[in-house]
């Protein structure tokens, strides 16, 4: 149980098939509390809803009440949240949802429990019902085509917003993905929104990015710092610089590796998140030196993990930053001692940690993909591969999110889309860096998947157009020399980004960019090389 549960008079049990069996032998509901560490209002309905004594009596006498820590727990909160933390979510004996809400105070608190009596008491088990995306037993799949680049360059061309950057008119989220995809595609679009993402969500006292702007012009920011949200920027603003050089993207960049591996960094691995203290942030920064930090957790998942050993190393592949390698190393190093075994990856280190999970695999797959190409160090890359298509993989090509058990709605299919691009991508550089073309049909199989839907997608999850670029038109560039190299480090740096590097101590020493099997530029130093990339482009 989380350490903000002590601040509520609810008796909570914890998740999992004990807590339904209660609910079933009782006849009453479940009441399924999701929560995180880093949540102002998480804390704030504590304290005002559940820590209310009548209502918690009520809870207690007419509920089973359950409380999951959803980062800890992500298959419970992507089959339950109702869209952001918290969630309060009541459910029948057999998992399905009767309704749920975000935050509630009291007053909303006690009609949605009159509420949901009332549905209860008239219909029992059948006021519940399955939420949507797990009806369906395979996302549509379909054919790769180009125009599902095409499609979404038009969408970053629609949703743009030309007054104030970024993408949408209302809520400002930073999306990192869909960055890196302009960056190739609608490179204005693309540095306009770093610039609004370093002006509006760099924290320039303390370091790392606060979550999204509620204001279309990125003001009233969520002061919130997640590991993985700031790794991704970490890699946005890296591959931004690599391709215009703007001092003001690397800086950005190194601040943000610097609030990772101090606030952050739990002297083995990188922390999960930083919660949110609007009154400790809107102090002046000389203030903030009297008043105490606000709390970080210091969980270490393999997924968020996974995200920030590959943004440090494109800094390291980017700018040399000795600081960065090493704790990239580091964190990567004790990720795979302590969370994988023979390619099956833990959530976190516990006894209750989930293992499997899909977001798990695929993202310390990209972060291991990245450290064979910067690095020359490819870690368990095969082994956490091949469990991932051996064990996730369905005939349909579309991966599970996670076994197919466990309690309430746990054991039914879920296919994410978002884990999905990541794991592709990671497999699009794993088969070149192996030159095994059964991961590069790994990721083909799994993007066909979602390719019914391509037409619906929007520019939030710009990264899947990325990948099925990746698949169509493969690039790799070989480097015949061992990384570190002079020759291999320009190459780094003057590959496009959605090209993989690939070192081969034993090769010739010549650098041969590739676009499919065909060699399209060649060179034997770094101005030979660059000569030869110039006149490919």
């Amino acid at each position: 149980m989380d350490e903000f549960a002590s601040e509520t008079k609810v008796e909570w049990r914890e998740w999992g098939p004990e807590a339904f069996d209660a609910a079933a032998e009782s006849g009453k509901p479940v009441l399924l509390a999701l929560t995180v560490p880093w949540s102002a209002e998480c804390r704030e309905m504590d304290r005002r809803t559940f820590g209310e004594p009548r209502i918690a009596a009520n809870i207690n006498d007419g509920f089973v009440p359950v409380r999951v820590d959803a980062d800890r727990n992500p298959r419970v909160r992507e089959r339950y949240t109702m869209g952001g933390f918290p969630s309060t979510v009541f459910l029948t004996p057999d998992g399905e949802v009767i309704t749920g809400a975000t935050f509630l105070g009291p007053d909303g608190f006690r009609g949605i429990l009159d509420s949901v009596r009332e549905s209860w008491d008239a219909q029992g088990a059948a006021a519940g019902s399955v939420p949507r995306q797990l009806q369906d037993e395979a996302p549509p799949a379909g054919e790769l085509r180009p125009r599902i680049e095409e499609h979404m360059v038009e969408q970053l061309l629609g949703a743009f917003d030309d007054e104030f950057g970024g993408w949408g008119s209302d809520v400002k989220f930073p999306l990192p993905r869909t960055v890196e995809f302009a960056l190739v595609r609608a490179r204005d679009q693309a540095t306009r929104t770093l610039e609004a993402i370093r002006t509006h969500l760099l924290d320039t006292y303390d370091g790392g990015f606060f979550r999204y702007s509620t204001e279309r012009n990125w003001g009233n920011p969520r002061r919130e710092k997640l590991l993985d949200e700031n790794a991704a920027l970490v890699r946005a603003f890296a591959h931004g610089y690599r391709y215009t050089g703007t001092e003001a993207y690397r800086d950005a960049a190194q601040r943000t590796v610097d609030y990772l591996t101090t606030t952050l960094w739990t002297g083995e691995a990188f922390a999960a998140s930083q919660a949110g203290d609007d009154s400790y942030y809107r102090l002046e920064a000389a203030d903030r030196e009297d008043r105490t930090p606000p709390l970080v957790d210091e969980t270490v998942f393999a997924d968020r993990n996974g995200l920030a050993i590959d943004a440090l190393l494109w800094v390291t592949a980017y700018t040399d930053d000795e600081r960065a390698r090493q704790y990239a190393q580091r964190a990567r190093d004790a990720v795979c001692d302590s969370l994988v075994d023979d390619g099956e990856v833990a959530h976190y280190d516990g006894a209750a940690s989930d293992t499997g999970l899909l977001l798990d695999q695929a993202q310390l797959l990209q972060g291991l993909t990245t450290s064979w190409q910067v690095l020359g160090e490819p870690g368990p890359a095969r082994a956490v591969a091949d469990w991932t298509i051996e064990h996730r993989q369905q005939d349909s090509g579309a991966f599970r999110d996670g076994p197919d058990s466990g309690a309430g709605l746990c054991g039914r299919s879920l296919h994410p889309l978002d884990a999905t691009v990541e794991l592709a991508d990671a497999l699009v550089d794993l088969a070149a860096l192996t030159g095994e073309e059964r991961y590069h049909q790994a990721a083909l199989d799994a993007v066909e998947s979602f390719a019914g839907a391509a037409e619906r997608m929007g520019v939030e999850v710009a990264g899947y157009a990325g990948v099925a670029a990746r698949l169509q038109h493969p690039q790799r560039l070989t480097v015949g020399t061992e990384a570190g190299s002079d020759l291999h480090r320009a190459a780094l740096r003057m590959a496009d980004h959605e090209t993989t590097v690939v070192p081969d101590p034993d090769g010739d020493g010549v650098a041969r960019l590739l676009e499919g099997d065909a060699v399209v530029a060649e060179g034997e130093t770094p101005a030979d090389l660059e000569a030869a990339l110039t006149g490919a482009e």
